[in-house]
């Protein structure tokens, strides 16, 4: 972890041109490799008329189709590696869905979770975090997971202890509400929090309306979700402290880690090719937005090229911190609507995460959204290539009440397909119900 972490502090001082033509190599590489060793790109490459992968142009990279999650999920294996190179270890299976609603399985090898343990490293020590402090951590939402009124507790931060001594973790289930996580916080008394930006805004909002402080706070973290310019101004108001937001996804990995001295976003180009693309497929310009298409650099076990994982951002200018990183001035439309309890609670359901493969193994579903039309009533959308029993309809029911833990009133719809937003995402979970955004209140302080 320290040679790579070495090697990322001289590369990101490079221009951002010697950048670009070092991705190519590794691109290269890898295109070689799929093309050799990977049916689907077998077939693509050549149907592309790429005849020297190992050198491919610009030009010619810009040919090369786009793969999605639909497109995973009907090459199948056809996408696996048939060999893998010597020293990238062995493949380890995830199952993601994000907020697309299609599932899909991916390959990843012990030198991409490498990788992955080295960049979160580089975040800690891009924004100079004391490895010594506490990081309290709310993400998990499972039922039954770091429970209310203890959660749970680690003696470390994880991977960056292979390399720097930590203090403890602590973390406790975001479904907790917000007065009970701000108790939480003030027994804990942490150095950094973690969590979900709208998260972390009902907390700034519930800490200034009972005039409460955490004194020890010293940073908050963001991930999951975009992150709205009134998250940074809550917490500033609240604790007197910044955010950092990270941008990653678990089947490819860190895409951009904020600036430690900006509230922009560096492409963590070492290890990815991150293509920011106008409607007609060019290059956006800084200042223009455009769909987020990636290709992971280090992932020969299953090689995922040009794969527009369905989000925008927006390109932004060269930074005047030194870094020759490509920049992103933000990234739009990844906020999950929660689901409303009838006494008016706002739940978050991440249904994508914990135990979407039990929903999944219960009926051949290609696709699934949840919408949440009035208080008592769940709309399941799928799109099948047949329909449902009436056991599987009962085991879909039963399964959206357990997560949601509540007996909703669950209906099952057969569409087509499942459209993307304005924004140009998917959701897994929509709320049709008026909820506006909780507003930010100041508490009272005599004068």
């Amino acid at each position: 972890m320290l040679s790579i972490l070495h090697q990322y502090g001289i590369i990101e001082r490079w221009s951002p041109e010697k950048i670009l033509s070092s991705q190519f190599g590794k691109i290269g590489k890898l295109l070689a490799h799929a093309s050799n060793k990977v049916p689907y790109y077998q077939t693509v490459v050549k149907e592309c008329g790429i005849a020297d992968p190992a050198n491919v142009t610009p030009e010619e990279w810009a040919r090369l189709p786009f793969l999605d999650r639909s497109k995973i999920q009907a090459a199948g294996k056809d996408l696996h590696s048939l060999i893998i190179p010597p020293g990238h270890g062995r493949a380890h299976a995830i199952y993601t869905s994000g907020t697309t609603g299609r599932p899909v399985r991916v390959l990843r090898t012990d030198l991409s979770n490498l990788y992955w343990s080295a960049t979160t490293l580089r975040d800690h020590l891009w924004h100079r975090r004391n490895f010594k402090g506490k990081l309290a951590v709310m993400r998990n939402a499972a039922k039954g997971k770091d429970p209310y009124p203890d959660g749970s507790r680690s003696q470390t931060w994880g991977a960056s202890s292979n390399v720097f001594k930590t203090g403890p973790a602590v973390s406790l289930n975001l479904n907790c509400t917000p007065a009970e996580q701000v108790e939480w916080l003030q027994r804990e008394n942490p150095d950094y929090l973690m969590t979900h930006p709208t998260n972390l805004y009902r907390l700034a909002s519930y800490c200034l309306e009972n005039g409460i402080r955490l004194e020890k706070l010293r940073e908050t973290l963001t991930i999951s979700e975009m992150l709205r310019p009134e998250v940074r101004d809550a917490c500033r108001a609240a604790w007197g402290v910044g955010v950092s937001d990270i941008y990653s996804g678990r089947d490819v990995g860190y895409l951009a880690l904020q600036c430690p001295d900006h509230e922009h976003y560096h492409v963590q180009a070492e290890g990815l090719y991150l293509e920011v693309l106008s409607q007609d497929g060019t290059p956006c310009a800084p200042g223009e937005t455009g769909r987020v298409v990636v290709t992971p650099l280090d992932n020969f076990a299953m090689p995922l090229i040009r794969y527009d994982i369905g989000d925008f951002a927006e390109v932004g200018d060269p930074c005047p911190c030194g870094r020759g990183l490509p920049v992103l001035k933000r990234i739009v439309g990844r906020v999950q609507d929660m689901v409303v309890l009838p006494g008016g609670e706002r739940r978050w359901t991440l249904l994508s995460a914990g135990n979407i493969e039990s929903f999944l193994e219960i009926a051949p579903i290609r696709q699934y959204q949840f919408v949440q039309k009035d208080l008592q009533t769940i709309e399941v959308r799928l799109v099948m290539d047949r329909g449902l029993s009436e056991p599987e309809r009962d085991g879909i029911r039963d399964w959206v009440n357990d997560k949601l833990d509540h007996p909703f009133s669950v209906t099952v719809s057969m569409v087509d397909d499942i459209p993307r937003t304005p924004a140009g995402k998917y959701q897994d979970f929509i709320s049709e119900i008026d909820a506006p955004p909780e507003p930010l209140k100041r508490a009272h302080t005599e004068s």
